[in-house]
């Protein structure tokens, strides 16, 4: 009788997973979005287009739905949602579950001006003693290589207040905030985690050839899971599993007045310039950090550099870039944000 009922259970266990598949399934294949001009219907992913759609990238729907329209390696195109929200974690990951998580949130107790303008005051880092409730001499340590990870968070030359205020001033020079910033990235996680939820995500993923973006082409390299999850240096829920390569390739226009403005590079440090300008290394920490710390990392491989993202993403152009920085690009990209240089750089610090 025990074997008996434990078969049935198993034969409802098996029918009630089948049904929630189909269910899944079907509303996936029916959910459509409006075209905003023709209203015409358009099916979204993992639903393809054979045309590309003529609707903006990223778009945003009456009801709040952000869409990128991505370009499959199977020459089809696909609407793909990738909306900026707080959502749980219902995705299994070896023994942890993984997803959205709290995409909005700012770390409102540490930091009350970056909550209000989306910038930090300079006022409230100098006397800012801990974040999270870990002192910044502990975030420090275990943020710096081969402490919690072998990369590190920050250089060894760097410190977590010295990085916050580096960031904060880049970011104030392009005319952004760090959620304009963390958008993006943000963008490229949910869409990965689109492609996880619909199985799509194997020891390494390649399904999609690039996204558009503002007009550009976001191309990705590799992309893959690792073997465990990186724990954040700060107490916090925000932990990393992937890696995650995409770039956009420069225009004739761009090259030109690149060459033009730093002709005093030789080969290698042109090619290395540009390498930081327009590719990005970064594990699904960095968006979270970006939104709710304004945390870039410091320079090591894992940065998120809002020069690059205002490039990769089209949030500036590579003029409104350039004029930010007056031929200091390429200084801007690699210096180093010691206690030293950020003391010696103008003060460009936001009033509370």
């Amino acid at each position: 009788m025990k074997n008996c009922m434990t078969k049935i259970s198993a034969l409802l266990t098996a029918l009630l997973v089948a049904i929630s598949i189909t269910a899944l399934t079907s509303s996936q294949e029916t959910q459509t979005i409006q075209h905003p001009q023709t209203k015409e219907n358009l099916k979204l992913y993992p639903n393809t287009l054979d045309n590309l759609p003529d609707v903006p990238s990223p778009f945003t729907t009456k009801d709040g739905m952000e869409i990128v329209v991505a370009f499959m390696k199977n020459k089809k195109y696909a609407l793909i949602p990738v909306t900026v929200a707080n959502g749980s974690l219902n995705l299994q990951y070896g023994a942890e579950k993984i997803g959205k998580g709290k995409q909005l949130k700012i770390d409102a107790d540490d930091f009350p001006t970056l909550v209000k303008i989306g910038l930090h005051s300079e006022k409230e880092l100098d006397q800012t003693r801990s974040i999270t409730g870990k002192s910044i001499a502990e975030i420090t340590r275990i943020g710096r290589p081969e402490a919690s990870s072998a990369a590190g968070f920050m250089s060894h030359d760097e410190d977590i207040i010295s990085v916050l205020k580096g960031d904060n001033r880049l970011v104030q020079k392009l005319g952004l905030t760090h959620p304009q910033m963390a958008k993006p990235l943000f963008h490229v996680w949910n869409l990965i985690l689109k492609e996880y939820e619909l199985g799509n995500m194997g020891r390494y993923w390649d399904n999609i050839e690039y996204v558009l973006y503002n007009g550009l082409k976001i191309w990705f390299g590799e992309v893959h899971p690792t073997r465990g999850f990186q724990e954040s240096i700060f107490n916090d829920e925000i932990k990393g599993a992937f890696q995650i390569n995409f770039y956009r390739e420069l225009g004739e226009t761009e090259k030109s007045l690149l060459r033009k403005k730093y002709s005093h590079l030789n080969e290698e440090q042109t090619a290395d310039f540009i390498k930081k300008l327009s590719h990005i290394l970064m594990g699904e920490m960095e968006p979270y950090y970006v939104m709710r710390y304004g945390f870039y990392e410091g320079h090591t491989s894992y940065r998120v550099d809002p020069i690059a993202i205002a490039f990769i993403f089209g949030l500036k152009s590579i003029e409104e870039i350039e004029n930010a920085f007056e031929g200091n690009l390429n200084k801007a990209l690699t210096e180093h944000f010691t206690r030293e240089n950020i003391t010696l750089h103008p003060n460009c610090s936001i009033s509370q």
